[in-house]
């Protein structure tokens, strides 16, 4: 249960050079900035007035600091509540159960802002870049932004062994998620309202992996992810249990990964929040086609082995490279033309089966020729056979998935 300390009215448009009362109400556009805190009784007043005084002089938009206070067993809640009653533009709401995705869930999800933020209350990442964070998701060209320190662009101080640890974990995403953020764990975020709530839906991380539960959620949903440079400086301060938090990070991964397999990795979005992707190069094309080629091959001739025994070739290869075929598609979908989202995926193996006619006529044809010239010919011959009739189909079918399948042109208005 939560337990607002009040709700504070919004900043108004001053009247200029004369302007009607009716335009100077109308608000501008509005960023809560939330903070996620459990006994932080000593340096959260610090914080807050060292962030509430910079948006005040800097920032261009209207704003509201919320302190969500994680079920804290110290005066934390006390500090909060003064805070809030001292400046007009700072809330504080209080949580009964700890978790900081638990917090960002609560506030972010009964938001009535155009942008949702979070910071740590360290405020280790550098308050100038927060501008920058926001403005390409109040201008729409965005839909999350997050705070990089792993960007060439960024400052960042703090000791080798998080250091370690932190470019391990995001490898780890990007080797076994196919992530393309480069730094999950940064806190330091922002997005869309009406974009977050609905990936919230789906998300059911409550503490630290909630940050990267939520970014592989929108990737997956093919949504535009900001990044942003930052000065970060490590806080000596900081009380968070690294192995367990590893620990929990990698059971999440293994869970968002069978999501991911069973076809739930991803949420259904109005067209205008799609991502608008860039087409990956053909260097990246090639050997990621490659590398999936080469996988889909062994699968199919396993399975082409496993069916021989109680059916003919012809028709065991037609069903190994039927089914092989169908992961071949949604993998180059995926990871070689950087395709996301449920949008046109039945449209994508329906275009895709054209290639795999090509290959099933091709390997076919092969192995009806083969049985032609030598009818008496061995398994081994026939494996032979195929993997080189397939070849020949793999470079068409990579042909055909870049012209024409996956061909970024095709739909567009000349």
């Amino acid at each position: 249960m939560t337990q607002p300390a009040m709700r504070h009215p919004l900043r108004s448009v001053p009247a200029v050079d004369g302007r009607s009362a009716a335009v100077a109400a109308v608000r501008t556009r509005l960023v809560e900035i939330v903070v996620p805190v459990y006994n932080e009784q000593h340096s959260l007043e610090r914080c807050v007035e060292r962030l509430q005084a910079y948006l005040a002089e800097t920032f261009p938009y209207d704003w509201l600091i919320t302190v969500a206070d994680n079920a804290s067993v110290d005066g934390t809640w006390e500090v909060a509540t003064a805070l809030a009653e001292r400046f007009p533009q700072v809330r504080a709401v209080h949580l009964d159960l700890k978790g900081r995705g638990r917090a960002l869930r609560q506030v972010w999800g009964q938001s009535e802002a155009d942008v949702v933020a979070y910071m740590d209350v360290d405020l280790s990442t550098g308050l100038d870049a927060f501008l920058p964070l926001v403005a390409p998701l109040l201008s729409g060209h965005s839909d999350l932004a997050i705070g990089s320190r792993l960007h060439r662009g960024s400052a960042v101080v703090r000791g080798p062994k998080r250091e370690f640890i932190s470019r391990t974990y995001n490898f780890l995403l990007r080797a076994t998620m196919a992530a393309k953020f480069s730094d999950a764990q940064c806190g330091f975020k922002a997005g869309r309202t009406e974009v977050v709530k609905r990936l919230l839906e789906r998300v059911e991380d409550n503490a630290w992996f909630f940050d990267t539960e939520l970014l592989l959620l929108a990737e997956a949903s093919g949504l535009r992810i900001h990044e942003v440079p930052v000065d970060w400086v490590d806080d000596p301060d900081s009380r968070v249990d690294i192995v367990r938090t590893a620990l929990d990070d990698l059971k999440g991964m293994l869970r968002v990964a069978r999501h991911t397999l069973a076809g739930r990795g991803a949420v259904d979005l109005p067209a205008r929040v799609r991502q608008a992707q860039v087409p990956p190069g053909l260097g990246w094309q090639s050997v990621s086609f490659a590398v999936i080629g080469v996988l889909c091959t062994l699968a199919y001739l396993l399975l082409f082995l496993v069916l021989r025994r109680p059916l003919p070739a012809l028709l065991a290869n037609a069903l190994a490279l039927g089914v092989t075929a169908v992961f071949n598609t949604a993998a180059n979908r995926r990871f070689t033309f950087g395709v996301t989202g449920r949008r046109d995926a039945l449209k994508h193996q329906l275009e895709g089966g054209i290639a795999f006619l090509v290959g099933l006529a091709l390997t076919s044809g092969a192995v009806a020729a083969l049985h032609a010239a030598s009818p008496r010919a061995g398994r081994g011959l026939e494996l032979g056979v195929l993997v080189a009739a397939n070849a020949a189909a793999t470079v068409v079918r990579f042909v055909l998935l870049r012209a024409w399948v996956f061909n970024p042109r095709r739909g567009r208005p000349c």
